[in-house]
Protein backbone atom coordinates (compact mmCIF):
# COMPACT_ATOMS: atom_id res chain seq x y z
CA UNK A 1 0.00 0.00 0.00
CA UNK A 2 1.25 3.36 -0.69
CA UNK A 3 1.72 5.40 2.59
CA UNK A 4 1.07 8.58 0.66
CA UNK A 5 -1.63 8.16 -1.97
CA UNK A 6 -5.21 8.98 -0.49
CA UNK A 7 -3.51 8.72 2.83
CA UNK A 8 -4.09 11.93 5.87
CA UNK A 9 -0.78 12.95 6.88
CA UNK A 10 -0.20 15.17 10.42
CA UNK A 11 2.70 18.01 10.60
CA UNK A 12 3.08 19.94 13.22
CA UNK A 13 5.23 22.95 13.14
CA UNK A 14 3.74 22.68 9.38
CA UNK A 15 3.20 26.63 9.11
CA UNK A 16 7.02 26.86 7.67
CA UNK A 17 10.68 25.29 7.53
CA UNK A 18 10.54 21.14 7.42
CA UNK A 19 7.09 21.02 8.39
CA UNK A 20 5.66 23.07 4.91
CA UNK A 21 8.56 21.52 2.48
CA UNK A 22 7.33 18.00 3.98
CA UNK A 23 3.57 18.63 3.36
CA UNK A 24 4.28 19.84 -0.36
CA UNK A 25 6.60 16.39 -0.47
CA UNK A 26 3.40 14.57 0.72
CA UNK A 27 1.12 16.66 -1.32
CA UNK A 28 3.06 15.55 -4.50
CA UNK A 29 2.84 11.95 -3.44
CA UNK A 30 -1.48 12.57 -3.30
CA UNK A 31 -1.71 12.76 0.78
CA UNK A 32 -4.29 14.66 2.06
CA UNK A 33 -2.76 16.98 4.65
CA UNK A 34 -3.82 18.58 8.37
CA UNK A 35 -1.53 20.91 9.36
CA UNK A 36 -0.73 22.04 12.98
CA UNK A 37 1.05 25.51 14.11
CA UNK A 38 0.89 28.26 16.39
CA UNK A 39 1.15 30.73 13.46
CA UNK A 40 -2.05 30.86 11.88
CA UNK A 41 -0.99 33.22 8.95
CA UNK A 42 1.80 31.32 8.29
CA UNK A 43 -0.39 28.09 8.05
CA UNK A 44 -3.10 29.93 6.48
CA UNK A 45 -0.59 30.53 3.21
CA UNK A 46 1.18 27.31 3.21
CA UNK A 47 -2.39 25.45 2.92
CA UNK A 48 -3.70 27.91 -0.11
CA UNK A 49 -0.49 27.00 -2.12
CA UNK A 50 -1.92 23.14 -1.66
CA UNK A 51 -5.39 23.88 -2.55
CA UNK A 52 -4.23 25.50 -5.00
CA UNK A 53 -2.49 22.60 -6.82
CA UNK A 54 -5.19 20.15 -5.84
CA UNK A 55 -4.27 18.98 -2.16
CA UNK A 56 -7.03 18.58 0.63
CA UNK A 57 -5.50 20.37 3.42
CA UNK A 58 -7.36 21.19 6.86
CA UNK A 59 -5.50 23.87 9.20
CA UNK A 60 -5.78 23.30 13.05
CA UNK A 61 -4.31 25.70 15.44
CA UNK A 62 -2.24 23.54 17.60
CA UNK A 63 0.10 24.16 20.89
CA UNK A 64 1.96 21.22 21.35
CA UNK A 65 3.02 21.64 24.63
CA UNK A 66 -0.71 20.91 25.28
CA UNK A 67 -1.85 17.66 25.52
CA UNK A 68 -5.46 18.65 25.16
CA UNK A 69 -4.72 21.02 22.16
CA UNK A 70 -3.00 17.59 20.58
CA UNK A 71 -6.42 15.71 21.42
CA UNK A 72 -7.91 18.28 19.83
CA UNK A 73 -6.08 18.55 16.33
CA UNK A 74 -6.43 14.76 16.32
CA UNK A 75 -10.29 14.54 17.04
CA UNK A 76 -10.57 17.48 14.22
CA UNK A 77 -8.18 15.35 11.76
CA UNK A 78 -10.59 12.51 12.02
CA UNK A 79 -13.65 14.27 11.76
CA UNK A 80 -12.77 15.94 8.62
CA UNK A 81 -10.79 13.02 7.18
CA UNK A 82 -11.94 9.77 8.86
CA UNK A 83 -8.65 8.52 9.79
CA UNK A 84 -4.95 9.84 10.01
CA UNK A 85 -2.21 7.77 8.60
CA UNK A 86 1.21 9.30 8.97
CA UNK A 87 2.06 11.65 12.05
CA UNK A 88 4.72 14.38 11.55
CA UNK A 89 5.93 15.56 15.31
CA UNK A 90 7.77 17.89 13.67
CA UNK A 91 7.26 21.17 15.95
CA UNK A 92 10.38 22.54 17.56
CA UNK A 93 12.16 25.12 18.66
CA UNK A 94 15.94 26.36 19.33
CA UNK A 95 17.52 27.95 22.49
CA UNK A 96 21.33 28.57 23.20
CA UNK A 97 23.57 29.25 26.41
CA UNK A 98 25.56 27.17 28.02
CA UNK A 99 23.78 24.90 30.84
CA UNK A 100 25.44 26.73 34.04
CA UNK A 101 24.05 30.21 32.84
CA UNK A 102 20.44 28.49 31.80
CA UNK A 103 16.89 29.53 33.66
CA UNK A 104 14.54 27.19 34.63
CA UNK A 105 12.30 29.08 31.77
CA UNK A 106 14.75 27.74 29.25
CA UNK A 107 14.50 24.22 30.04
CA UNK A 108 10.74 24.04 30.77
CA UNK A 109 10.11 26.09 27.37
CA UNK A 110 12.70 23.90 25.36
CA UNK A 111 11.57 20.58 26.77
CA UNK A 112 7.31 21.58 26.74
CA UNK A 113 7.98 22.04 23.24
CA UNK A 114 10.42 19.60 22.06
CA UNK A 115 10.53 16.75 23.99
CA UNK A 116 6.81 17.10 25.27
CA UNK A 117 5.21 17.91 22.04
CA UNK A 118 7.01 14.81 20.45
CA UNK A 119 5.53 12.83 23.41
CA UNK A 120 1.79 14.34 23.30
CA UNK A 121 1.87 13.37 19.81
CA UNK A 122 3.13 9.56 20.56
CA UNK A 123 0.66 9.41 23.50
CA UNK A 124 -2.43 10.79 21.30
CA UNK A 125 -2.03 9.04 17.58
CA UNK A 126 -0.33 5.82 18.22
CA UNK A 127 -3.01 4.28 20.00
CA UNK A 128 -5.46 5.05 17.19
CA UNK A 129 -2.94 4.31 14.88
CA UNK A 130 -2.51 0.76 16.09
CA UNK A 131 -6.48 0.73 16.91
CA UNK A 132 -7.27 1.18 13.27
CA UNK A 133 -5.19 -1.26 12.42
CA UNK A 134 -4.83 0.18 8.71
CA UNK A 135 -0.74 0.72 9.14
CA UNK A 136 1.00 3.91 8.34
CA UNK A 137 4.31 5.75 10.05
CA UNK A 138 5.38 8.22 12.49
CA UNK A 139 8.34 10.82 12.02
CA UNK A 140 9.71 12.67 15.23
CA UNK A 141 11.83 15.42 14.72
CA UNK A 142 15.00 15.43 16.49
CA UNK A 143 18.58 16.81 15.51
CA UNK A 144 22.33 16.11 15.09
CA UNK A 145 22.19 17.63 18.63
CA UNK A 146 19.75 14.53 19.50
CA UNK A 147 22.92 12.00 18.76
CA UNK A 148 26.12 14.45 19.67
CA UNK A 149 26.29 17.09 22.50
CA UNK A 150 26.85 20.66 21.89
CA UNK A 151 28.88 23.50 23.65
CA UNK A 152 25.63 26.31 23.65
CA UNK A 153 23.23 24.05 22.85
CA UNK A 154 22.94 21.72 26.25
CA UNK A 155 19.84 22.50 27.02
CA UNK A 156 18.41 21.80 23.72
CA UNK A 157 20.27 18.89 22.82
CA UNK A 158 18.98 17.25 25.96
CA UNK A 159 15.60 17.90 24.50
CA UNK A 160 16.43 16.71 20.97
CA UNK A 161 18.52 13.32 22.99
CA UNK A 162 15.43 12.66 24.32
CA UNK A 163 13.35 12.26 21.11
CA UNK A 164 16.01 10.15 19.76
CA UNK A 165 15.75 7.82 22.68
CA UNK A 166 12.07 8.05 22.70
CA UNK A 167 11.91 6.92 19.00
CA UNK A 168 14.44 3.60 19.08
CA UNK A 169 12.21 2.73 21.78
CA UNK A 170 9.06 3.23 19.98
CA UNK A 171 10.71 1.62 17.25
CA UNK A 172 11.71 -1.42 18.76
CA UNK A 173 7.55 -2.02 19.88
CA UNK A 174 6.44 -2.17 17.03
CA UNK A 175 9.03 -3.07 14.65
CA UNK A 176 6.88 -6.18 13.73
CA UNK A 177 3.59 -4.44 13.23
CA UNK A 178 2.33 -1.86 9.81
CA UNK A 179 3.34 1.05 11.55
CA UNK A 180 7.14 2.34 10.87
CA UNK A 181 8.62 4.51 13.16
CA UNK A 182 11.49 7.33 12.06
CA UNK A 183 13.90 9.78 13.78
CA UNK A 184 14.66 12.83 11.55
CA UNK A 185 17.94 13.96 12.53
CA UNK A 186 18.91 17.22 10.60
CA UNK A 187 21.95 19.18 10.78
CA UNK A 188 21.71 22.94 9.56
CA UNK A 189 18.87 23.74 7.80
CA UNK A 190 17.49 27.57 5.88
CA UNK A 191 14.79 28.41 8.24
CA UNK A 192 13.71 30.70 10.22
CA UNK A 193 13.73 28.46 13.43
CA UNK A 194 15.71 30.61 15.69
CA UNK A 195 13.66 33.86 14.96
CA UNK A 196 10.73 32.00 15.41
CA UNK A 197 11.82 30.68 18.40
CA UNK A 198 12.08 33.95 20.36
CA UNK A 199 8.66 35.26 18.81
CA UNK A 200 6.59 32.53 19.83
CA UNK A 201 8.06 32.23 23.27
CA UNK A 202 5.38 32.23 26.01
CA UNK A 203 5.26 35.57 28.22
CA UNK A 204 5.47 33.68 30.84
CA UNK A 205 8.36 31.72 30.14
CA UNK A 206 10.53 34.88 28.57
CA UNK A 207 13.81 35.83 30.94
CA UNK A 208 14.19 39.34 31.81
CA UNK A 209 16.08 41.60 29.73
CA UNK A 210 17.07 41.64 25.87
CA UNK A 211 17.77 38.16 24.31
CA UNK A 212 21.65 37.50 24.73
CA UNK A 213 22.97 37.45 21.43
CA UNK A 214 23.93 33.72 20.03
CA UNK A 215 27.53 32.88 19.91
CA UNK A 216 29.32 32.04 16.69
CA UNK A 217 30.30 28.63 17.89
CA UNK A 218 26.83 27.49 18.78
CA UNK A 219 26.09 26.04 15.93
CA UNK A 220 26.61 22.54 14.05
CA UNK A 221 29.77 22.85 11.88
CA UNK A 222 28.66 22.18 8.18
CA UNK A 223 26.65 22.72 5.09
CA UNK A 224 23.37 24.40 5.21
CA UNK A 225 20.89 23.05 3.18
CA UNK A 226 17.26 24.06 1.70
CA UNK A 227 13.74 22.50 3.81
CA UNK A 228 12.83 20.85 0.40
CA UNK A 229 16.15 18.33 0.15
CA UNK A 230 14.83 17.18 4.06
CA UNK A 231 12.00 16.66 2.92
CA UNK A 232 13.17 14.66 0.33
CA UNK A 233 14.88 12.45 2.50
CA UNK A 234 11.58 11.67 4.49
CA UNK A 235 9.45 10.67 1.97
CA UNK A 236 12.15 8.58 1.36
CA UNK A 237 12.63 7.18 4.78
CA UNK A 238 9.06 6.52 5.05
CA UNK A 239 8.86 4.47 1.94
CA UNK A 240 11.98 2.45 2.91
CA UNK A 241 10.76 2.57 7.04
CA UNK A 242 13.79 3.62 8.12
CA UNK A 243 14.70 4.13 11.64
CA UNK A 244 16.83 7.27 11.09
CA UNK A 245 16.48 9.82 8.51
CA UNK A 246 19.92 12.03 8.06
CA UNK A 247 20.39 15.13 6.18
CA UNK A 248 23.90 15.64 5.39
CA UNK A 249 26.89 13.63 4.40
CA UNK A 250 29.22 15.41 7.06
CA UNK A 251 27.13 13.38 9.97
CA UNK A 252 28.52 10.14 8.77
CA UNK A 253 32.22 10.86 10.54
CA UNK A 254 30.87 13.37 13.31
CA UNK A 255 29.02 9.60 14.60
CA UNK A 256 32.01 7.79 13.88
CA UNK A 257 33.83 9.74 15.96
CA UNK A 258 31.50 9.57 18.92
CA UNK A 259 31.21 5.96 18.07
CA UNK A 260 35.04 5.68 18.56
CA UNK A 261 35.79 7.63 21.76
CA UNK A 262 32.89 5.17 23.19
CA UNK A 263 34.58 1.40 21.75
CA UNK A 264 37.94 3.41 23.28
CA UNK A 265 36.83 2.53 26.65
CA UNK A 266 36.82 -0.83 26.44
CA UNK A 267 39.93 -1.19 25.29
CA UNK A 268 42.80 -3.33 27.52
CA UNK A 269 43.92 -0.89 30.42
CA UNK A 270 40.63 1.56 29.85
CA UNK A 271 38.42 -1.16 30.91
Amino acid sequence: MDQFRGRVAVITGGGGGIGSAVARAFAARGARLVLADLADAAMAGIAEGLRAAGTEVLTVPTDVTSLDSVRALADAAERRFGAVHVVCNNAGIATFGEIAASTHADWEYTMGVNFWGVVHGVEVFVPRLLARGDGGHVVNTASMAGLVGMRWLGVYCASKFAVVGLTESLHRELADGPIGVSVLCPMIVQTSINENSVRNRPSTLRNPGPEPPVPDNAVMAGSVIAPDEVARRVVRGIDRRDLYIFTHPEQREILKRRWMRQDRMFEPGMW
